[in-house]
């Protein structure tokens, strides 16, 4: 914990610092309710949570086609875009999520108030419409328990509302390897309705060989303010990436030789991956008399995904293989209701609710090649393989309550139950493939509990701990370690102990630190057995333990200066052999530094920025025999606005990525059975934008 203390050290040095750097700054308005914490009687400040809000209405000079970009100065946070655009972004919270290959686990994902974490801990940030977004919510910490299942930390994605007065905004990107993007919204009130209608294209060739995409999302979000203070709101959402082309990993060497490559076998079953989604969620809240709040959502949606892998004919020929083509097609939907009460005076506030999901998905498999007059074709739909029903279900209640018990001491307390039940109706079967039917329930009991205490206006103390639970999600089941037919129902959930120690110190000049150390010890830790051609397994590995440390702060330097810091030190283990694993090995996929700062200069139309990155080595498999260099990256940034007319303007930037042109991995396969784990970053790169908002 050497580290940790030493950064805990450090945010106290900063709090006198910044206090006198904040004194000439003009007076500020704090950060008040994050949507996340479900909390409505105390802003986030008062809160003992770690909860970050990325403002999505703030000037960027960023493409905004992937969340990577905006979640950047988030400490304990590390979202990394894999420069692959048929897989999603890389997404982990204090470790939580690091083993995922694709998609995201670990992290409990929500797009206005929709979940984009299926019941079974498998999400994706891929169809979040950054271009609709008003500001992104992250929580960190042991409240996240409160979720549910697969709940290392929560992110939540929220759109703008509808404006009093038509406003349009209209954004355009152009950069290296034939990146275009552009969005437009259009926001105001109709009727008493309010309206936030966006779309958003990205077409790109991406920096490696064979990594062309094009994305598409289209986002409508309507809400009609109701007698007595209630609202009712309506959300759309659509999103198509067709035929994504996927360069899949390199080994040290290849990455060395030409990051740009792809592997031979990218090309020669041309893999590549297509997502379709469509989703639509309502909300309704209404305050009633005596205190009392009601909330209740709605939603549903289909999700279908193509992926074809580079798995060569020859192990398929074994009766069990489910192929080398995945076929995804199914619905999701649930709902959430909950009632909450305040007291007159805001000292006390209880919330109880339920909810329940239901994922329902065909799955089929297919061989990825035809054999026509002796001729084989790769990378083509082929004979079938696997065709099964696979549905998961949740129930899960909750009770929540903050209570201010003295001027300087507030307690915020809950509890969660979840049930979830996994079936799978096999309905492909031949003399040797058997039947693999088959069904599994998990249930888990999830309390938590902080304490805040209040030394003076500007500071917050705050010790929390709670415990959480992470189910094996239906892809982590499909394929059995030891390579036997059916589902993997033999994994157990891991389960965690997580505590939490913090600080808060705000300046009404608007300089802020916060701090937290942090100890997460885990049991039946989730791990990957073995990750070859796309296909990944996996295993229960006994207990980990994720422990470290945060700072973040924002210096006032002057009326035209500012800086941001973010630091995170995280040392995460597996504290129990197996295999050829030795017991205190690093878990792979994880950062043991990670740190990232933003100097700014705003002058009354021009603006730049410098903005740096340093990340640590990652191990990228759990015998820690390689690891992916540590690396520091430098960005510039450069911007002009014009006025255009009396309520319009138009600005235009430029950002170089990658200034000293660095060679690095952005992102990791972990365990990657071909000893193919990285996923290089670009180098040095160009992009120019232009936008208007009027």
């Amino acid at each position: 914990m050497k580290n940790a203390l030493l950064l805990a050290g450090t945010a106290g040095a900063l709090v006198p610092a910044l206090a006198a750097a904040a004194e000439p700054a003009s007076t500020v308005e704090l950060p008040g309710v994050v949507v996340t914490a479900r909390i409505e009687s105390a802003p986030a400040f008062d809160l003992p949570a770690s909860l970050d809000v990325v403002d999505l209405q703030a000037d960027s000079a960023r493409p905004r086609t992937d969340v990577s970009e905006v979640l950047s100065g988030i400490p304990g946070l590390l979202a990394r875009d894999r420069q692959n655009r048929a897989q999603d972004t890389q997404l982990s919270i204090r470790g939580f999520g690091a083993r995922s290959t694709f998609g995201v686990r670990g992290v409990r994902l929500y797009a206005d108030g929709i979940p984009a974490t299926a019941p079974d801990g498998q999400g994706q940030v891929s169809h979040f419409a950054l271009a609709a977004g008003d500001r992104i919510e992250v929580m960190r910490g042991p409240f996240s328990a409160l979720y549910g299942n697969s709940s290392g930390g929560v992110v939540q994605l929220w759109s703008a509302d509808g404006t009093p007065e038509p406003s349009l905004d209209l954004r355009a990107t152009a950069g290296r390897h034939g990146h275009l993007a552009g969005s437009a919204r259009l926001r105001g009130t109709a009727a008493g309705t309010g309206y936030n209608l966006s779309a958003s294209v990205l077409d790109s060739d991406g920096y490696r060989d064979h990594s062309e995409a094009r994305r598409t999302w289209l986002n409508a979000r309507l809400h009609r303010d109701l007698d007595g203070g209630g609202r009712i709101e309506l959300v759309g959402n659509h999103f198509d990436a067709p035929d994504a082309q996927d360069p899949l990993g390199l080994t040290r060497a290849q990455m060395l030789e030409n990051p740009r490559q792809a592997t031979a076998v990218a090309h020669d079953y041309d893999t590549r991956k297509s997502v379709r989604q469509d989703q639509l969620g309502l909300h309704w809240r209404q305050p009633l008399d005596g205190g009392w709040n009601l909330r209740a959502s709605g939603w549903a949606g289909q999700r279908e995904v193509v992926q074809y892998l580079a798995v060569p004919p020859a192990p398929q020929a074994n009766p069990l293989h489910s192929g080398g083509v995945i076929d995804l097609d199914g619905g999701y939907g649930g709902a959430d209701a909950r009632v909450a009460w305040q007291d007159g005076s805001g000292r006390f506030e209880l919330t109880a609710g339920t909810s329940v999901e239901r994922q329902r998905q065909e799955r089929r498999g297919h061989e990825n090649f035809l054999v026509a007059d002796g001729v084989q074709r790769l990378g083509v739909r082929g004979a079938l393989r696997r065709d099964e029903l696979n549905t998961v279900r949740s129930f899960d209640q909750y009770l929540q309550a903050w209570w201010r018990l003295a001027p300087r001491w507030a307690l915020q307390a809950g509890a969660r139950h979840s049930q979830l039940r996994f079936e799978a109706d096999d309905r492909y079967t031949t003399a040797a493939n058997p039947d693999d039917s088959g069904s599994v329930r998990y249930s888990a009991f999830t309390p938590v509990a902080g304490v805040v205490f209040s030394p003076s206006t500007d500071l917050r103390l705050y010790l929390s701990a709670g415990r959480g639970f992470e189910t094996p999600t239906f892809n982590e089941l499909s394929y059995r370690a030891d390579g036997g037919a059916g589902l993997a129902f033999d994994l157990q959930p891991a389960r965690s102990d997580n505590l939490e120690l913090g600080m808060k110190w705000r300046a009404d000049g608007g300089a802020s630190v916060e701090a937290a150390l942090f100890r997460v010890d885990t049991d039946d830790e989730l791990a990957v057995a073995s990750n070859s051609g796309g296909r990944s397994s996996f295993r229960n590995v006994g207990s980990a333990r994720r422990e470290g440390a945060e700072v973040s702060a924002r210096v006032p330097l002057s009326p035209a200066w500012s800086l941001q810091l973010a630091a995170t030190w995280l040392d995460a283990r597996f504290n129990d052999a197996f295999g050829t694993v030795a017991a205190g090995s690093a878990i792979p996929g994880v950062a043991r530094r990670q740190g990232w700062a933003r100097l700014k200069w705003q002058g009354q139309a021009w603006e730049a920025a410098l903005e740096g990155l340093a990340l640590g080595a990652v191990p990228v498999n759990d015998a820690g025999t390689e690891s992916a260099p540590g690396h520091g990256l430098l960005h510039l940034e450069a911007a002009r606005s014009w006025n255009a007319g009396s309520d319009g303007r138009v600005r235009a930037f430029a950002r170089i990525d990658n200034l000293l042109d660095r060679q690095y991995a952005g992102s990791v396969i972990v365990n990657e059975s071909n000893g193919r784990y990285y996923e290089p970053g670009p180098g040095r790169g160009l992009l120019l934008g232009l936008e208007l908002r009027r």
